[in-house]
């Protein structure tokens, strides 16, 4: 997988919202995407975070996850979100983080097989919203590969 300033500069220069909303990669790794964001160019009206900027947050961990782990591994492909669910525990007043984790080795070597066999395949992931270190919300989505 690249190295977390390489990540994030591929963020910034192809997903412009990242730039926007001031996405930073705190960690990337093969199992693992940590991404944080300030909260002033994330705010509503309510001084806190937006919800809509937390679930882009989460989605952007699980699909950096998804992208450059198969970019790692040789695959040349499109990786789309196909549907996604976001819990909101409690309100974000600060820098916040998504964390994307796929430990499961097993659900990744299918995920792979099915690609390399049909040139797509879908994996649902997990990412885990977080403030001031406590989870504060979580997101469960299905991500698609396709092979260009």
């Amino acid at each position: 997988m690249n190295d977390a300033r390489s990540i994030q500069q591929y963020l910034y220069e192809h997903i412009p919202l990242s730039r926007a909303m001031g996405v930073e990669v705190v960690e990337a790794a093969p199992d693992r995407v940590r991404l944080s964001a300030p909260l002033a160019p994330n705010i509503n009206h309510r001084e806190t975070v937006f919800g809509g900027s937390a679930s882009a947050l989460c989605i952007l961990s699980a699909w950096a996850l998804i992208h450059f782990r198969l970019q790692s591994e040789g695959f040349v492909s499109r990786v789309v979100i196909q549907n996604n669910t976001m819990t909101y525990d409690k309100p974000i007043l600060s820098t916040f983080e998504a964390n994307c984790i796929l430990d499961d080795q097993a659900k990744w070597k299918k995920f792979v097989n099915t690609l390399s066999k049909k040139r797509k395949s879908r994996v649902s992931l997990s990412s885990s919203l977080e403030y001031g270190g406590e989870k504060v919300g979580s997101f469960e989505g299905t991500l698609v590969a396709i092979i260009m």
